[in-house]
Order: C-alpha cells, then sequence, then structure tokens
C-alpha cells in the first residue's frame, strides 16, 4: 500500500509547462507592482498567498491539477515578484548620471546572474533552515495552508472563490482611487510646515491603498516602531536641526533639505547597526544549521534512501553551477570597465568583485534566509543587507584605489561598486525569499529540487520583466535626485541612498557624523528591542524603527494606520469560527489594495510616457485642492470601511 501511494506521488502533475506559463503570467502582474511600488515607498510585498490563489482559482478547471503543481506556480511568482526588490540599487546608476536610461541585457544579467546564485547559495541551506530547525516561516506556513484548503473539497473551491473575489473587489476600489487622485478632483498626499521656533517642521500624510494594505501586512509592532522613528526624525530632530542652519525663505525647500542632507543619514546609521546586530545574533545558529546539512549529505551519499520531500539538487550540480555563473559575472563586469575610465585594471577589479561575491553572498544567503524564517520574507531587513553590501564593496574599491583618482574615475568607481551590489542584492533578495518557498513545499509535501528549479525560472522571468517596466517608468518620472528631475519624480529611497553611500565612501565626504549619532541611536533601539522582548511587550525592531526616521512621514503615516486597522482586523479574525480563513481573508485584502494602486502606478507611468504630459488625466486646477483634501479623506475611509465590511461578511 506503501508503494502505491509512493508511486501516485511520484507521478503526479507537479513542474508542468502549464505551471510554469501561468506562474510567468502571474509574474508580469506581480513583479511589475513591486517594482512601482518599491520606487515609490521603498517597500514591497510577498506575492506567494495571492499568487497562490489565483492559481488555484485557473487550475482547478484542469481534473489532473495538484496542490504540487499550483505550489510550483506561487514559487515561479514569488521568485520573480521578489527580484524587484533589485530596484533599490539599479537606479542608483541613472541617478548619479552613469546610465542614462536602463540597457536591457545590462540590467537582466545584473539581475539575473544575483538572483540564480541566490537559488544556489540556498540550497545546502534548506536542511539546516527550514527542515531541522523552529523557525516559524510565517508565508510559508499562510501558503501552504492556502494551497491546502483550496486543493482540498468543495469548500476549498468556495474559499478560494471568495479570496479571489476580496482580491479582485480591492484591487478595482485600490485603482478606482487612485485614478480619481490623478484628475486631482481628489487629493493623494497633502503636506504642511511649519517654524518651531527658530526651526522647522511640518506633517505630511498620503491617502494610499498600497501604503495602508502595506501597514496590514507588516503588523502592529513593525507598524509602531516605525511610527517611533517618524516621532524622532520629523519631530525632534528635524527641527533641532534646522534651528542650527536657519533659513529665510520657503520653510518646505529648508526642512526638506534638511531632511535629506541628515535625517536620512541619521536613519541611515540607524539601519547600519540594526542589520549588524542581526548577523552577530544569527551567527551561531546559522552555522549549526550548515552542520546539520553537511551531515545528512554524508548520509545521503553512504547509500540511504531519500523521500520525495528530501531530494534536493544534487550538491555537486549546485557547485558547479555556482562556479559556472562567474563566467557571466566576470564577462558583465569585464563589458562595463571595458573603454572606460577604469580600462588597464580589469584583472584586479574583476577578481575582486568575484571573491567579494562568493564570500559575501554565501554569508548574507544564510543571514537572509534566517531573517526570512524569523520574521517573514516581507519584515526581513534585506534593504540593509544592501546598505552593509554598499559600504562593503566601496571600501574593497577604496583599498585597491585610494580615494586621489579623479573625477572621472571616481564616478566609474561608484558606478562599479553599485553594480557589484546589485548582484550581491540579487542573492540577497532571492536567498530571502525562497526558503520560504521551500517551507512552503515541506508543509505540502513537494519535491525540492523541482521547486528550486522553478525558483531559477521565476528568477528569469523576473530578470526579463524588470528591465523595461523600469526604463517606462524612468521615461515617465525619472527619480528624485538624478539630472533634470521633475516634481512627480519616484524618490526610490534605498536607491538614493545605497547611491549617496557609495560615493560618500569612495570620495571621503560621507555624512559620517549623522550617521555615527544614528548608529549609536541604533543601540539604544536595541536595548529598548530587547528589554520590551522580555518583559513580554510590544516589540520595536530597531530596524523598522530606522526606516521610520529613513522615509517620508507621508509614506510612514499611511503605514502606521494600516498596521492598527490591521490588528483590529487581526482581532476580530482570531474569535471566527475559522480564525485562519479569517486571517488568510485579511492578508487578501491587504494585498488587493497593493496590487491594484501598483499596477495603476505602471499603467498612468505608459499614460504619461506616452502623453507627454506630468497631469495628463487632470480635470481641475489647484484652485480645487481644499475641496479635493476633504473630499478624498472622507472617501478613502469610507471605502477602507466598506472593503473591510465586505471581507468580514464573507468571512461569516
Amino acid at each position: 500500500m506503501e508503494v502505491q501511494q509512493t508511486a501516485a506521488r511520484a507521478s503526479a502533475k507537479e513542474l508542468t509547462l502549464r505551471g510554469i506559463l501561468l506562474g510567468g503570467a502571474i509574474t508580469l502582474l506581480f513583479t511589475a507592482a513591486n517594482v512601482y511600488l518599491g520606487l515609490k515607498v521603498g517597500l514591497t510585498f510577498a506575492t506567494s498567498i495571492p499568487a497562490a490563489v489565483i492559481s488555484m482559482a485557473i487550475l482547478r478547471g484542469f481534473k489532473d491539477s495538484t496542490i504540487w503543481e499550483n505550489n510550483i506556480v506561487q514559487t515561479v511568482a514569488s521568485a520573480a515578484g521578489t527580484l524587484a526588490a533589485i530596484i533599490f540599487v539599479l537606479p542608483g546608476l541613472v541617478m548619479i548620471g552613469w546610465w542614462q536610461g536602463f540597457p536591457y541585457w545590462t540590467t537582466a544579467a545584473i539581475t539575473g546572474t544575483g538572483g540564480i546564485l541566490g537559488v544556489l547559495f540556498s540550497v545546502p541551506l534548506r536542511r539546516a533552515l527550514v527542515v531541522d530547525t523552529p523557525l516559524p516561516y510565517p508565508e510559508g506556513h499562510a501558503a501552504a495552508e492556502v494551497l491546502r484548503v483550496g486543493s482540498g473539497s468543495r469548500e476549498g473551491a468556495e474559499e478560494s472563490a471568495k479570496g479571489l473575489s476580496v482580491l479582485v473587489w480591492n484591487a478595482l476600489a485600490s485603482v478606482g482611487f487612485a485614478v480619481l487622485t490623478q484628475t486631482r478632483l481628489i487629493v493623494g498626499e497633502a503636506a504642511v510646515w511649519f517654524r518651531t521656533g527658530s526651526g522647522a517642521t511640518g506633517i505630511s500624510g498620503g491617502l494610499s491603498f498600497a501604503l495602508l494594505g502595506v501597514g496590514h501586512l507588516v503588523g502592529l509592532s513593525v507598524g509602531m516602531a516605525m511610527f517611533l522613528g517618524l516621532v524622532i526624525g520629523w519631530w525632534a530632530l528635524l527641527p533641532i536641526l534646522t534651528a542650527q542652519s536657519p533659513m529665510a525663505g520657503d520653510v518646505g525647500a529648508w526642512a526638506g533639505a534638511i531632511f535629506s542632507r541628515d535625517v536620512r543619514f541619521f536613519g541611515a546609521g540607524v539601519i547600519g547597526v540594526a542589520a549588524v546586530w542581526t548577523l552577530l545574533r544569527i551567527a551561531g545558529p546559522v552555522i549549526g544549521g550548515v552542520r546539520s546539512a553537511m551531515a545528512a549529505s554524508r548520509a545521503r551519499h553512504a547509500g540511504e534512501a531519500l523521500a520525495i520531500e528530501e531530494q534536493d539538487l544534487p550538491i555537486t550540480a549546485v557547485a558547479l553551477g555556482a562556479l559556472a555563473m562567474m563566467v557571466p559575472i566576470a564577462v558583465l563586469l569585464w563589458s562595463v570597465i571595458a573603454g572606460g575610465p577604469l580600462a588597464g585594471s580589469e584583472l584586479v577589479l574583476i577578481a575582486g568583485a568575484v571573491v567579494f561575491v562568493v564570500v559575501f553572498g554565501l554569508l548574507i544567503a544564510a543571514v537572509c534566509g534566517y531573517m526570512a524564517g524569523l520574521i517573514g520574507a516581507s519584515n526581513s531587513p534585506v534593504s540593509g543587507i544592501g546598505i552593509l553590501s554598499v559600504v562593503a564593496a566601496s571600501l574593497m574599491l577604496v583599498g585597491l584605489f585610494g580615494r586621489d583618482s579623479g573625477a572621472e574615475t571616481s564616478s566609474a568607481l561608484v558606478a562599479y561598486a553599485l553594480i557589484v551590489t546589485g548582484i550581491v542584492f540579487g542573492v540577497a533578495t532571492i536567498s530571502n525569499d525562497n526558503l520560504q518557498d521551500l517551507k512552503t513545499g515541506q508543509l505540502v509535501g513537494a519535491t525540492p529540487w523541482k521547486q528550486q528549479v522553478a525558483l531559477v525560472i521565476g528568477v528569469v522571468f523576473g530578470s526579463l520583466v524588470i528591465p523595461p517596466v523600469l526604463d517606462l517608468l524612468n521615461t515617465a518620472f525619472g527619480f528624485a535626485g538624478m539630472p533634470g528631475a521633475g516634481a512627480n519624480a519616484l524618490p526610490a529611497p534605498q536607491a538614493a541612498l545605497i547611491s549617496a553611500l557609495a560615493k560618500g565612501v569612495l570620495g571621503g565626504n560621507l555624512n559620517w557624523t549623522m550617521i555615527g549619532w544614528g548608529a549609536a541611536a541604533g543601540v539604544a533601539f536595541i536595548v529598548l528591542d530587547e528589554v520590551l522582548g522580555k518583559a513580554g511587550r510590544l516589540r520595536l525592531p530597531p530596524l523598522a524603527v530606522g526606516i521610520g526616521i529613513y522615509l517620508p512621514m507621508s509614506a510612514i503615516l499611511p503605514v502606521v494606520i494600516g498596521s492598527v486597522i490591521g490588528k483590529v482586523y487581526d482581532g476580530w479574525a482570531e474569535k471566527r469560527a475559522d480564525p485562519e480563513f479569517a486571517l488568510r481573508m485579511g492578508v487578501l485584502t491587504a494585498t488587493g489594495m497593493i496590487v491594484g494602486e501598483s499596477l495603476w502606478g505602471v499603467a498612468f507611468a505608459g499614460i504619461v510616457a506616452a502623453s507627454g504630459s506630468d497631469a495628463p488625466l487632470a480635470l481641475v486646477g489647484d484652485g480645487f485642492e481644499v475641496p479635493a483634501l476633504v473630499g478624498g479623506t472622507a472617501l478613502f475611509f469610507a471605502l477602507v470601511a466598506f472593503l473591510y465590511g465586505r471581507t468580514r461578511k464573507l468571512v461569516g
């Protein structure tokens, strides 16, 4: 009987062409949405659960579809969607003027090589960090529950239909509101700046369904930590720093300049210390996990049979594949150097970069995988890893070339540091995601090696989609800080910070004072978080505090509000007859809000690019601002109440 069950499982559909194509189609939507959202607010969303819901709704029409095939679809889509986080680095090349746009194959190569290395580097960690570990993997467990219910009985079909309904309705509402903001009949964002004695500060808020949904997903702990950062950055630091540099004239321009010049670097110091603290905390468990994985590999070579659920890609293939990836990486780096100011230094630069990618890449694969298991891929501080990567890469180049290289050479070194960081960041983003996916696979009994192949396919899909989306958004809006950036330029906050760090380290003029004060504050936030944790109180993750300081208030405030609304909803959901279903419906409610506005952002970019106008849908002028603010705020919260009320009604 057991042999028959094993044979039936082995022959069940899993890695299929239709599953790969469906995953690719979902990739087009979610990757584009994540690129836009990341450039706008510096946050991306996990795509596993919505991809699983869409997959089940479509594949249910095929009699031979299986839970494992649905798992492959969400694996492909989530890998590609997560890879969109590369936009935390690459726009920096446009901001510094090295690129005028995003060359397709170069952008795809940076994204793809790093992503594939991320898959390969994390294969040996699966047993250590997924199987033999108490790590919770919150999103992996949630996606597994969605797949289990959706692949089951008629009740599962009904839940899948309800989930898809929530996703579509909320996406449409989010799109509708975003369209209205572009007509200017309602406002999407408002700010008031004012003086505080000899200093200045302000209050700024955005009416964004995408940010509200992000707040729901990250949870109250992260939301409150970001609010603490907002209070410190805007209502403590900014008034003090502006008072030290008084200026007459436009209060908004004055305070905004101080925020960008000083407050953001204070936030960067907090983020850097929080990332280092995370590395120190997980070093022991990661080393222990790798030892466990090596012991399992020795047992396999001794002839022990492995169940389907334990069949990874052969470690020899993984090692050879990782070595083979060094060839396209070396060719890519050579193409960047050849004929430019760094010509003649190809050997030392490429050798140094390859060693850096291997050593640093292996380290962050373990770190990011552990962090994703601990707090979830959405909450994992990948941007903090990017900050550490660019500082380390820049210091490596300072060690090789010094700081007195001339303006042209320095600019080329900054670009080179960003490209190397982009490759390493691809490793970080994918290892942050795919161990979460492999946990889902473990829980539903998937075949690891098939899922690992699907992850590589997802990386390829994402690498092909990301460059044209980036180019479209660059053409339509541009990025804040780049030459000729307009009023509607996308902030791309992490890319701006990472490029500024590279320029500062290589040029010797980094704002070390504010980074140092931020680092000291980061230590205090770490102590506070640990004390709260031991007291059993709501924790305030230091990284989230740093993000709250670094990002504009208009981006943070909606996230904070969303985290409170999400907490209220989750409290209601936990009292339902089926709390897991109710909680999943809440996740889909928030995800629909994010997907709708984000996809509209990409579509609107196309309208702007085609029309040549930065406000092609505007129906009214500036004189309509007051009614647009009042009416827009009322409509926004009325829609939020309606959408959450509809979800609660569906849950029952």
